[in-house]
């Protein structure tokens, strides 16, 4: 669906010419009544005349589009609002692009020619926006795009004053993004590259030329409509190409000792540590960066020593420590229920009575009354609430967000019953900006193991502590295939849907007070996650599996952004084998809210050994007992490998240390995943992916695997040749030599 700007009125500053030319077009065509500053200066800023506008709303005009003229210097910002609401009634959107340029070098700048390059951009677009700014937050609506440029972003020769004002903007715009969300203002910077009247002084004309506007206006109209929600983004955009930056900070040295003085010379001592980018942290609020000043007056508090890594000074602050929170056991949590709860939680999910195949999650009468899979969260998460219990985790409640979700079942959950569940903290990893907690939870039914959980959580603000930063005790998640989804289904929460969903079990008040959820930067109660997760896995389970839970084994989801009740989710869905990728999004938006997310299935009990041999399982086979797949000779060599590792395992797994993933394809398309453990315990194989991240995964056809293993041909030159392909740690395929040495017997 094409996007428009129907009922919405535009103001953009310097709009005679160039960029600012092309976005009044662009936004006119798509329906935006427009507001056409241009005081009709030189690119020094002298002169006046109010032609440049008056032709580029006449433009507008033929076209059948609305516009209006403003002929007032930026500086006079309350005249050019006032321009808007007098011709159209309101202000939606405002965009900064007026500029002129009096470029000098450094030793060469006059006052004039400063201040008057401050005045245009810095002051100008502060004044604009200023007299705009009310107006916004009275509608609850506003859509505001400052201008900087590469020159002030890195700095150019000659550019002292021009540099330092669009950088200034940069300031401006990280502000208001902050002070305009509750009111629903965005305010983001874009430094375009593109040909005018500007940059016609620094380029050649030829690249002028090529540099059109118009591969910049797309950006503009994307960040001005309500269905964006990016805010305080700073993008370079330019010959079609767009990208996003942030900044990024060393994990830096601290230089002196208690009650001692700071000099050079440890300055100089630690200026390669100061300056490493190993590890390096993407800090995105002033709190972040803060953290680590209160870190260092930690540390040297507690007379750590000169070479002392700060980031252990930030454990101590962020009450994180790994060493004492992993392998910690929670006491076991019983959870007992009948077949009420099971449907309260069908209906929380969005099942209704309308579709006849949900009758038999919501009526215990049916004869198939059966419990929804992804009821498999609700006995667990209430080890969430118990982490502050853990030693090692002095966590801030009100920072934890939800990251992951990974739930896998041993069978199909009881319609009633008592379970008992126990949560371990699997690890805890330091990701900069804040840390992340793994946390397992086992659920059983008399002493028979129903279900798994992991549960991921963010505490933001509390990394830095020194941790790892990844983990193989993650369930990872997994992108989709690059092609057009097999399926997708629409289907709309109701605005009651967040107060459904908490009556099984999810009390946090941000899914049903406004004043709580205005504390946490959002305008509504949002949706929970786990709500979304349950409405994505029955889209998955009807498409897919003819909503037979028994076909369900296991989800994965990563949750990205909020979604608010009443609001349409989208969910996009890819069969590979037993394995359905799936991406779900905000329909009115466009926005992801659960990404990298997968469900796996169990095959049906009718299908044919063919289709199984397709299968992305993820089965761990214990050899002998082998499950062949017609078609694909590669895996009797691997029921060998599988048995000569059974035979040497820890031989093998002392000699090669690493974690093998294989990818096997035919016909260009991946037919089967194996993996080689011979990295922990006693090492082994088994068809499917590795639970966490492979040391080295190859990918090669059935045929030529078979030609490699027969000796006929020789992995280098597979490898050059492209026909075989290796992901992670070259180096580590050659330790393959070990299993698959002697080719008469593979």
């Amino acid at each position: 669906m094409s996007l428009s700007f129907e009922g919405r009125v535009v103001l953009v500053t310097g709009a005679g010419g160039g960029l600012g030319r092309e976005y009044a077009l662009a936004f006119a065509e798509r329906g935006a009544s427009v507001v056409v500053n241009d005081l009709g200066a030189d690119t020094k800023g002298g002169g006046k005349s109010s032609a440049a506008a008056d032709k580029v709303v006449e433009e507008i005009r033929a076209k059948g589009g609305n516009a209006v003229a403003n002929y007032d210097s930026v500086e006079d910002g309350e005249k050019l609002i006032q321009t808007a609401l007098d011709a159209f009634g309101r202000l939606d959107v405002v965009v900064n692009n007026a500029g002129i340029l009096r470029d000098r070098s450094f030793a060469r700048t006059s006052d004039l020619d400063w201040d008057l390059i401050q005045r245009v951009h810095l002051r100008g677009s502060f004044l604009v926006t200023r007299a705009a700014w009310n107006h916004m937050k009275t509608q609850k609506f506003g859509r505001i795009i400052m201008t900087a440029s590469a020159a002030g972003i890195y700095g150019n020769f000659g550019q002292a004053n021009y540099s330092a004002a669009k950088l200034g903007l940069l300031g401006l715009a990280n502000t208001l993004a902050i002070e305009g969300s509750k009111y629903n203002i965005h305010c983001n910077t874009i430094a375009p590259v593109a040909g005018s009247r500007l940059t016609e002084t620094i380029m050649p004309p030829d690249l002028v030329a090529s540099l059109k506007s118009e591969y910049v206006a797309p950006l503009v109209l994307w960040l001005c409509h309500d269905q964006c929600q990016e805010n305080g983004g700073l993008f370079e955009v330019g010959a079609g190409w767009i990208g996003k930056l942030r900044w990024e900070r060393s994990q830096g040295r601290t230089v002196r000792q208690k009650d001692q003085p700071m000099n050079v010379e440890a300055v100089r001592d630690q200026w390669d540590k100061i300056c490493d980018f190993t590890d390096a942290t993407k800090p995105s609020s002033v709190q972040e960066s803060l953290s680590s000043m209160v870190a260092v007056l930690s540390q040297v508090e507690s007379e750590e020593g000169v070479d002392a890594n700060p980031t252990a000074a930030v454990a101590s602050t962020s009450g994180i420590n790994p060493a004492m929170a992993v392998g910690q056991k929670m006491e076991a949590t019983t959870f007992s229920f009948t077949h009420t709860q099971c449907i309260l939680y069908a209906l929380g999910v969005g099942m209704s009575t309308k579709d006849p195949d949900h009758l038999r999650f919501l009526y215990e009468g049916d004869p198939d009354f059966s419990c929804l899979p992804t009821f498999g969260v609700i006995p667990s998460q209430a080890a969430m609430m118990n982490l502050a219990s853990i030693p090692g985790l002095n966590i801030d409640f009100t920072q934890v967000l939800h990251g992951e979700q990974y739930l896998e079942l041993y069978k199909p959950l009881p319609t009633s019953g008592e379970l008992t569940s126990q949560a371990t903290i699997a690890d805890v990893l330091d990701k900069g900006s804040g840390a992340l907690i793994l946390l397992d939870v086992s659920t059983y039914s008399d002493g028979e193991l129903l279900c798994f959980n992991q549960f991921s959580v963010f505490v933001v603000g509390a990394g830095g502590f020194g941790g790892k930063r990844s983990s193989d005790k993650a369930k990872v998640a997994a992108s989709p295939p690059q092609r057009a989804p097999d399926a997708v289904v629409i289907d709309s929460t109701t605005r009651d849907q967040a107060a459904l969903y908490r009556l099984s079990g999810d009390w946090n008040p941000l899914h049903i007070d406004p004043s709580f959820a205005a504390m946490g930067g959002f305008k509504a109660p949002i949706l929970h996650g786990l709500c979304s997760f349950g409405f994505a896995a029955r889209h998955v389970l009807k498409h897919f599996a003819d909503n037979d839970p028994s076909r369900f084994k296991a989800i994965k989801v990563r949750f990205v952004k909020p979604v608010l009740p009443g609001q349409s989710l989208q969910t996009e869905m890819w069969k590979e084998g037993n394995r359905i990728h799936i991406q779900c999004k905000v329909k009115e938006t466009d926005a992801v809210v659960l990404s990298g997310a997968y469900v796996d299935l169990h095959p049906a009990s009718d299908e044919s050994p063919e289709s199984l041999s397709q299968a992305s399982s993820s089965t761990i086979l214990h050899f002998p007992m082998i499950r062949f797949c017609p078609g694909l000779q590669s895996e009797l060599v691997f029921a060998e490998i599988g048995r000569r590792v059974k035979d040497l395992g820890s031989e093998l797994v002392k000699k090669v240390n690493a974690v093998f993933g294989w990818e096997i394809t035919k016909d260009g398309k991946t037919m089967a995943q194996w993996t080689i453990d011979l990295k922990n315990g006693s090492g082994c194989v088994h068809e499917g992916p590795f639970s966490g991240k492979t040391d080295v995964t190859l990918t090669v056809s059935d045929e030529d695997f078979m030609e490699v293993v027969q000796g006929k041909l020789n992995p280098q030159k597979a490898f050059f040749s492209g026909k075989l392909k290796v992901r992670g740690n070259i180096m580590l395929s050659q330790k393959l030599e070990v299993i698959l040495k002697d080719h008469a017997k593979l």
